[in-house]
């Protein structure tokens, strides 16, 4: 069953259109967003999100049009910070637990404790790697039917990569679906079951990742560097 569902979508900005794009994501499967910058990857969550509204076509999550009740299923991590950064990390999950029903605050207070984050600091006195953790942990501690994760690797050592990718891993609801966006495709490729190449707002490539690695006798990453060389 597609969790998220996207038909005939489009967008324009000036000179940039994106679109018509047409895919869905199903519960249980990774989808990876991949793209040069400036392909449209985040105007596209964006999108899904219910953040801007699309010039034509229709999104849906589980069946919603973008809107409250849409939203109140997504988790969604922005590629810029957004946490403020008076806050004690210790309050940020107080406050996630508050505003979302579906948060469980035991288990982000688990993963924080793991990566070695102080619920004791404020966000303002955490290295951009920590602030980068913390905010993944906050995203991945909901129960959602769909997380939307834009560069979350952004920021964070390569030491810690693994287990930031088994947290996404382990930490998804069952049923879920999660789309990722990232530059990062080695390290992100054994999450992948699904992938979606843009470039200047159209769709290049798409399809389950096996498929493509049996078709095309080599790795995601591989491919994504032969479709966008310079």
């Amino acid at each position: 069953m597609a969790v998220l569902e996207c038909a005939g979508l489009h967008r324009s900005f000036g000179s940039f259109e994106l679109g018509e794009l047409t895919f869905s994501a199903a519960e249980g499967r990774v989808l990876g967003l991949l793209g040069p910058n400036g392909s449209g990857k985040t105007t596209l969550i964006k999108l899904i999100n219910g953040l801007i509204r699309p010039d034509g076509g229709r999104v849906t999550v589980c069946g919603l049009e973008p809107g409250p009740a849409s939203r109140a299923l997504v988790s969604y991590m922005p590629e810029r910070m957004q946490l403020p950064d008076w806050m004690k990390v210790g309050g940020l999950v107080r406050f996630y637990g508050d505003f979302y029903p579906d948060f469980e605050a035991s288990r982000a207070r688990e993963l924080l404790s793991s990566l070695g984050v102080d619920e004791g600091q404020r966000v303002r006195q955490l290295s951009k790697g920590l602030r980068q953790k913390t905010q993944l942990v906050l995203t991945m501690s909901r129960r959602a039917r769909l997380y939307l994760l834009d560069e979350p690797f952004g920021g964070v050592d390569p030491a810690s990569r693994d287990y930031i990718l088994e947290t996404i891993m382990s930490g998804r609801a069952e049923g879920s679906a999660l789309l990722i966006s990232t530059h990062l495709i080695a390290d992100a490729e054994g999450l992948l079951d699904d992938v979606l190449f843009l470039a200047d707002g159209k769709a290049l490539l798409s399809g389950p990742a096996e498929q493509l690695r049996r078709e095309r006798g080599m790795s995601i990453d591989a491919l994504f560097r032969e479709v966008f060389r310079c």
